[in-house]
């Protein structure tokens, strides 16, 4: 195993071809593979976003196999349509399968002239296949309509599985798709479900995505690719030397490698000392009042009034989650690689995790849980990146409320309840229905202001907006660049600030909108704080 293997396939032509990679050149996985691929052969940074030579790089890392638990996450890499540059983002246990293919990694470049499905295959002699296939653009948007009860993502997956059944029953593949915001929006994300293959099934909690920086967005929009079914009977050279790890661990830690596992993972399993377990329960016990909401506007409040906020999270949004999840039902389930973990906390067929819950949630002043959970089934169902969705968001209900817009002007019926003192937990409702509003005219881009967002991205925008409405910005002393949270790339480029209340998040890092940062609560100087941010970011 000192070889990395890439199949480029180039969906313009119909063609793929084979390369090997070696370790020693030092391409271990697919970020060096990908990095190297846009500087230094395709060049991408010489061309628009959505040029089909922005390729679109998928791959595993070196120890996938099954030996060692967490390891199949399938990486993409891509030049983003927010940051204008490279950007990395994961999807869990999509490896699992990913790794029977018989490849270490995919590049996709050139444009289907039609909505291209992809199915990526190997024999058991480690044979490649790849089937080139398409949908028209109709058929693809009434499939998003509904297709078996289903909408957006799912629908697409179900098709998929009705469509290419035997292949995937046969083959083991899993799904890889895009929904309608990669069509309409540059905050499309690359979702993908682990399935059940007994009856062509999404297995419970096993929905996850790639979501951050817009590939699917870059899928569609450079490529043309709407679908892509990976995996394979292929088994060589995986890492499945257990005994191995096992000794290591035993050497460096004095543990099994099992106990070692259970005890990192506690938070994400379950904490018998907080009650509770997953992102989503343990983050609003262990943060409290550091919990980002109404749009980071919590930060100009008392430690007194943010912890009252909390109380109304822990009440009205943590608790019936709690209740269900953690303590009556127990649905617990995996990403789609056998794991002892089971991180996936589901919630009537919903997975809960922190960052999409508290984005469309506190953040934009929705603190019933009931309220949250049917805007995360409907953004997910669209294939939004719903951390950069709830930033959106939240500066439109912070642009009205601080009367740089009136509702009508951008798309919204009524005023949104979005200020923390006068805010009541019953106003959740009133912002759950705009909050669908805004994600509709996204999609449909029927407001001149929601279509720039769609098109360009949020800072675009807010920059257009201080010189269209100049007059508006000296007279309420405040802009609308004031109001939005991001880091700044270049000319137009940002990245949306995942939700913990820290520097890590704003530190001018390379890659943003990932946890390659320290995002602990915690202050110190620029040059501790940068050394500390690149360990956490290499260790990740």
């Amino acid at each position: 195993m000192n070889k990395y293997r890439l199949c480029t396939i180039d969906v313009g032509k119909n063609t793929h071809i084979l390369e090997d990679y070696r370790f020693e050149d030092g391409i271990l996985g697919p970020i060096d593979l990908a990095i190297n691929l846009h500087l230094n052969k395709y060049k991408s940074y010489q061309y628009d976003v959505y040029s089909p030579l922005n390729a679109i790089i998928f791959g595993k890392g070196p120890f996938t196999g099954g030996a060692l638990i967490g390891m199949h996450r399938l990486t993409f890499i891509f030049r983003s349509p927010q940051s204008s540059t490279l950007h990395v983002s994961s999807v869990g246990g999509v490896g699992y399968r990913f790794m029977n293919s018989g490849l270490d990694a995919v590049s996709i470049v050139g444009k289907g002239r039609k909505p291209t499905i992809l199915v990526i295959y190997s024999e058991p002699d480690c044979r490649l296949n790849i089937v080139y296939d398409s949908i028209s653009k109709s058929e693809l948007e009434d499939v998003f309509e509904g297709f078996n009860g289903f909408k957006g993502v799912y629908a697409l997956t179900y098709y998929l599985l009705n469509r290419y059944g035997e292949y995937i029953r046969r083959y083991r593949l899993r799904p890889i798709l895009i929904g309608p915001a990669s069509i309409y929006t540059i905050n499309g994300a690359i979702f993908s479900f682990d399935i059940g293959f007994h009856n062509l099934s999404i297995r419970p909690g096993s929905e996850d995505s790639a979501a951050r920086g817009g590939g699917g967005s870059v899928l569609y929009n450079a490529h043309n690719v709407v679908a892509i079914l990976v995996g394979g009977l292929c088994e060589k050279a995986l890492f499945k030397d257990r005994k191995w790890v096992d000794e290591l661990i035993r050497q460096l830690f004095n543990s099994s490698y099992g106990d070692i596992i259970m005890k990192t993972t506690e938070k994400y399993r379950y904490s018998s000392k907080l009650g509770t377990g997953g992102t989503f329960g343990v983050n609003y016990i262990m943060y409290r009042d550091l919990i980002p909401v109404f749009g980071y506007n919590m930060i100009y409040l008392s430690r007194f009034l943010r912890l009252r906020l909390n109380e109304y999270i822990l009440k009205y949004f943590w608790s019936p989650f709690n209740k269900i999840v953690s303590r009556e039902s127990r649905n617990w389930f995996t990403c789609g690689e056998p794991c002892p973990v089971t991180c996936k906390k589901v919630y009537n067929g919903k997975k809960v995790d922190y960052e999409p819950f508290n984005a469309l949630g506190p953040y934009i002043g929705v603190f019933i849980f009931e309220d949250t959970l049917k805007l995360v089934e409907y953004a997910d169902s669209l294939g939004f990146d719903i951390i950069e969705l709830g930033h959106v968001i939240a500066w439109i209900f912070d642009v009205v409320k601080n009367g740089l817009l009136k509702p009508g002007e951008i798309g919204l019926s009524d005023h949104p309840r979005f200020d923390p003192l006068t805010y009541r937990p019953n106003d959740s409702h009133k912002n759950m229905e705009l909050a669908c509003e805004v994600i509709d005219g996204l999609i449909k881009k029927d407001n001149w202001i929601l279509r720039m967002i769609s098109d360009y991205g949020l800072r675009y925008t807010v920059k257009k907006l201080d010189e269209a409405y100049r007059d508006r910005v000296l007279d309420k002393n405040i802009s609308f660049k004031d109001l939005a949270v991001y880091v700044a790339y270049g000319e137009y480029g940002y990245m949306s600030i995942n939700f913990y209340w820290t520097p890590g998040m704003l530190a001018p890092l390379y890659i943003l909108g990932r946890y390659w940062t320290n995002y602990h609560p915690t202050f110190m100087s620029p040059e501790e704080y940068a050394a500390s941010s690149l360990e956490r970011a290499l260790m990740e």
